[in-house]
């Protein structure tokens, strides 16, 4: 007689499958609370509807999820939201599967949300140099902040990637930057003069002044960029940081601090520059990610001509 196997239970699934994301993935800490809180989310409304402690994986069929994705539509979570949520589920099941653990993926039955293309907001290259020029230079904070914001706008990283960048990851004699990407993928960056010497300013004259605020055996002594007290600055700060001057920029609107990032693509492809080249410096694992570039230029030539083609 052959021995009943146990059902497996959601609770110790998605246990399992937050170690493999966090010990075998290499995720990043931002990925992991995205997984944890979409797939937490699933499991509380499960239960709320079922009424009880746990449930077998093998109970949760397509019609669950899409009562789920139907509560969340009700709520008023947005499509791009709703897309994230199925695709962790879809990861979360697929996990099960590679595992031998689940013969099919439930959440690969339900539709995707359609979700709008939008094209990345950015800046003229005047409004650019003029919000990177906000910054009062006279002051420490202000020479950190025109520094940020410049290194921001001549490489074209991330916000988290530059928070993460320590001395040694900088190369001042060829300008160059190593960067620590998405999935833990480096990649190499080169900056111009400007930046190099914006960047010497803040680091020979302000930096070791946020050092000297600090206990010593709270100092930051790798980090590039730093806060008033000698800690890492962090992605949130320099989010505020540069929220608050566009804020005191006129006339620039709809900009967010990602916004440096798309206007050095755009500019950079406005100026010739090969797709594929943006696409490394970016950082882009697929060409298609950094094709949207394409159409912000073709509707910028295309407003060009119709302000000046006298037919037009």
């Amino acid at each position: 007689m052959s021995a009943v196997t146990s059902p497996l239970m959601l609770a110790e699934s998605l246990d399992q499958f937050f170690r493999h994301l966090k010990f075998e993935r290499s995720m990043s800490s931002h990925t992991l609370r995205n997984y944890a809180s979409d797939l937490d989310q699933f499991r509380d409304f499960l239960l709320r509807i079922e009424k009880r402690e746990d449930l077998p994986v093998d109970d949760i069929d397509r019609l669950t999820i899409r009562e789920w994705m139907a509560s969340l539509d009700a709520g008023g979570a947005k499509k791009t939201t709703r897309a994230r949520k199925l695709a962790s589920l879809r990861t979360f099941f697929q996990f099960l599967i590679r595992e031998g653990r689940l013969e099919s993926n439930p959440a690969k039955l339900v539709a995707t949300p359609r979700i709008d293309k939008k094209l990345p907001s950015h800046l003229s290259i005047e409004d650019a140099v003029r919000l990177i020029e906000t910054p009062d230079i006279n002051t420490d904070l202000g020479r950190r902040d025109r520094a940020i914001m410049e290194f921001l706008y001549a490489t074209g990283i991330r916000v988290g990637e530059l928070v993460g960048i320590d001395l040694t990851d900088i190369d001042f004699r060829e300008r160059m930057v190593r960067v620590m990407g998405k999935r833990k993928k480096q990649r190499i960056v080169p900056f111009h003069e400007h930046a190099l010497q914006t960047l010497m300013h803040y680091l020979t004259l302000t930096r070791p002044a946020f050092l000297n605020e600090c206990p010593a055996a709270q100092r930051d002594e790798k980090a590039v960029f730093l806060h008033r007290r000698g800690g890492r600055i962090t992605t949130r700060s320099v989010g505020r940081m540069i929220d608050k001057y566009i804020a005191q920029c006129a006339d620039i609107h709809n900009i967010s601090p990602h916004s440096l990032r798309h206007s050095f693509a755009t500019h950079m492809l406005d100026q010739g520059a090969d797709l594929r080249d943006i696409q490394e410096l970016l950082g882009h694992a697929r060409l298609s990610t950094t094709q949207i570039y394409t159409q912000v230029s073709i509707e910028k030539m295309i407003a060009v001509y119709d302000r000046a083609h006298p037919k037009a």
